[in-house]
């Protein structure tokens, strides 16, 4: 039969220690013993001893010494090695508790930052991937709940209008077909947005950068979305530098200008005030769109480009919002190597996006860029 050794690290440290100790006292007895021993014996034989009787007297005083160091190294090594691995075995058990939390799909489980620097930082990076796998289970859940709710709606509107013409309650006309169209052409615009989201990372592949006459695809969005800010109401400003070229996708940015604009047309009160701006800076150029109307609130501004988030969800419902389309602006201007940001204070909301100038990829680096303070214009 095979001897049961112990499999827990701290077993194995405190077994590695006594065993070290053990070796380097058993070297020293050694030497002491042998080459001190003969000394011994060769110095009291010259001074007139007999052989026999100075080995009795080396091994009566040494050996008994050399006994007793043994043994307490032995000890000393056995409690230092208990407590340095109780140090490093309580926080890996921890560990190892939190990560079955984890595994069973509690997320919230956490553990301390005790021990070793090693240690600590492993806690920390445990931590760091416990919180992340956490956001990420919420958003999941939000996700399939948003996702059920946007699309149960305007299926029992089908349903019910449906329901209505079998059963002759309401008349075959052409109002009825149009709303019936609507809510159609609602689950066609939602299947779209998710075939958006799904692409991810294959955004890249699919749609080649390139180019991209910022300043045109600007004044171009601004014609398209005019009409709609007359109709209702607004006032639509425009402050956009000539000549702004950066890296994109031509009908990605063409999405994303769109959504912006759309979104501001929507939360915009009548009376109010849409500005759209861009100006190069650092390498980068800088897109925003600015309204005024109610502000959002600071702890909604994180999430304010997730999935099916939304602010106000009676609001947005109510005006169609479905809460994807800022996810989009997000994924498509990171495709693009931009970033995404939003503000809202003094009655203001601006959200804006930057892209990699032209001038800026000849450069060893991508340079970062914030935003100017959000002021009354």
């Amino acid at each position: 039969m095979r001897p049961h050794l112990p499999r827990g690290i701290g077993s194995r440290v405190a077994l590695a220690a006594v065993f070290v100790s053990v070796l380097a006292v058993g070297i020293v007895a050694i030497g002491t013993l042998v080459v001190g021993g003969r000394t011994f014996v060769n110095l009291m034989t010259a001074d007139g001893h007999s052989a026999a009787s100075a080995q009795a007297m080396f091994d009566g005083s040494v050996g008994q010494v050399v006994a007793m160091a043994l043994i307490v190294a032995i000890i000393a090594a056995t409690v230092l090695s208990a407590v340095l691995a109780s140090r490093i075995a309580r926080p890996l058990r921890e560990m190892t508790r939190a990560a079955s939390q984890i595994a069973r799909g509690e997320y919230d489980a956490r553990v301390s930052p005790k021990g070793p620097e090693e240690l600590t930082g492993l806690a920390e990076s445990f931590n760091s991937m416990a919180a992340a796998l956490q956001e990420q289970e919420r958003l999941r859940r939000d996700l399939i709940a948003n996702a059920a709710h946007e699309l149960r709606t305007p299926l029992t509107n089908l349903q019910g209008y449906l329901e209505a013409l079998r059963d002759e309650v309401i008349p075959a006309d052409r109002a009825t077909f149009e709303s019936l169209w609507e809510e159609a052409e609602r689950l066609v615009r939602l299947s779209r947005s998710l075939d958006v989201l799904a692409e991810g990372d294959s955004i890249d592949a699919a749609r080649p950068l390139m180019t991209v006459d910022v300043s045109g695809a600007l004044a171009s969005s601004a014609d398209l979305v005019a009409p709609a800010m007359a109709q209702s109401g607004l006032d639509f400003q425009t402050d956009v530098e000539p000549s702004l070229t950066a890296i994109a996708e031509p009908d990605g940015l063409a999405q994303v200008l769109g959504n912006l604009l759309q979104n501001a047309v929507r939360y915009t009160p009548s009376g109010g005030t849409v500005r759209l701006c861009a100006e190069r800076r650092a390498g980068t150029i800088l897109v925003s769109v600015t309204n005024t109307g109610s502000e959002i609130p600071a702890a909604d501004l994180p999430h304010v480009f997730e999935r099916f988030y939304r602010v106000e969800k009676s609001r947005a419902a109510a005006r169609g919002g479905a809460g994807i389309g800022l996810a989009i602006v997000r994924q498509l201007v990171e495709s693009f190597g931009g970033r995404v940001g939003v503000e809202s204070r003094n009655g203001l909301t601006r959200f804006w996006f930057s892209l990699p100038a032209t001038a800026a990829v000849a450069s060893s680096g991508r340079r970062e860029i914030l935003p100017a303070p959000l002021v009354h214009s």
